[in-house]
């Protein structure tokens, strides 16, 4: 029979952890910074062609949670790895109401515009990038003004673009996509649902030879389009869940169980068009990054920021540091 003091103690200790975790989720978790990275060699790409890629994914920039210091730190840790490339996967604006006013974003391009890489620094357009700025969105398209700043600091932006790289003198494509829920529904601008500016067959056409071909894709939901032909895709969008207790995510319930929420994906069974027409369904390797900020609400649980290391052509699995 458990004694009273017994009892008190459990339920203090109860109480306690009922306290900490909400302050742990929204005061130290959001701050943390650890470095994932996978080793591997997926399909057509060549064991003799070494690549450190670094995704920077999801910073959502905004005081006090993701500030223009902070932002430096996360520059001057990933230069420190020795990257050959960085991938920035885009969601560099934070949309939620959780903060004080907003950082003009020519202050964070500028930042990540120190980026050092022998390849370069290589950016592509979240999501919020897009709903953010009314005026694309009232435009249906073209530019915003997060992609401008990117631009103008000197980072190129990949919008349904390709081009040709070569490290050691070896050759890999490296293409980016537009993003795929970029327009919101909205009466206003008389639009009834979803709408991407993603053209994956138009991104793919510009690759003129048979080097590998690496694919930046915000949200992950496109791994069951992209044909065996792209050797790996990555991509962020998901923050991991942002929050994971024991397995659990409560972001990603079971009706999205089709997304891929973080790590070293590989999709088997692409979509039923696929199927229906006969096109191959090869494994195809995907690296969703954990991301670096937070969404909707500033918090983070059991999924730490991290700056994603992939490092290409070599074989190991994935190590945490």
């Amino acid at each position: 029979m458990i004694s009273r003091r017994r009892f008190l103690q459990g339920l203090g200790l109860a109480t306690l952890g009922a306290i900490s975790a909400p302050a742990y989720a929204v005061g130290i978790e959001p701050f943390r910074l650890r470095v994932q990275r996978y080793h591997l060699t997926p399909p057509r790409w060549p064991k003799d062609l070494k690549l450190r890629a670094a995704l920077i994914a999801d910073p959502h920039i905004c005081d006090p949670w993701m500030g223009l210091d902070r932002v430096r730190s996360i520059v001057a840790q990933t230069n420190a790895l020795k990257p050959d490339i960085i991938l920035m996967l885009g969601d560099y604006v934070a949309s939620h109401k959780w903060q004080y006013a907003p950082i003009a974003p020519q202050a964070w391009a500028d930042l990540f515009a120190e980026f050092s890489a022998p390849l370069g620094t290589h950016a592509i357009l979240g999501n919020h990038d897009w709903w953010d700025d009314h005026e694309a969105q009232k435009a249906g398209g073209g530019e915003t003004r997060y992609g401008r700043a990117l631009i103008r600091a000197g980072i190129p932006l990949y919008q349904n673009r390709a081009v040709r790289l070569e490290k050691d003198g070896k050759a890999f494509w490296l293409a980016g996509l537009e993003d795929q829920i970029a327009l919101a529904p909205f009466r206003k601008y008389k639009r009834q649902r979803w709408q991407g500016l993603d053209d994956l067959p138009a991104t793919l056409a510009q690759v003129t030879d048979d080097a590998p071909i690496l694919l930046m894709a915000h949200e992950p939901d496109i791994i069951g389009e992209v044909p065996p032909r792209v050797s790996l895709t990555v991509s962020g969008h998901t923050h991991g869940g942002q929050i994971n207790v024991f397995g659990y995510k409560p972001a990603y319930s079971k009706k999205h169980h089709r997304t891929p929420v973080y790590g070293h994906v590989i999709e088997t069974e692409g979509t039923t068009l696929m199927r229906h027409v006969g096109l191959s369904t090869d494994p195809r390797h995907m690296i969703v990054s954990g991301g670096l900020g937070c969404s909707i609400l500033p918090v983070r649980f059991g999924v730490p920021p991290e700056i994603t290391m992939v490092h290409l052509g070599e074989t190991g699995g994935s190590t945490t540091a």
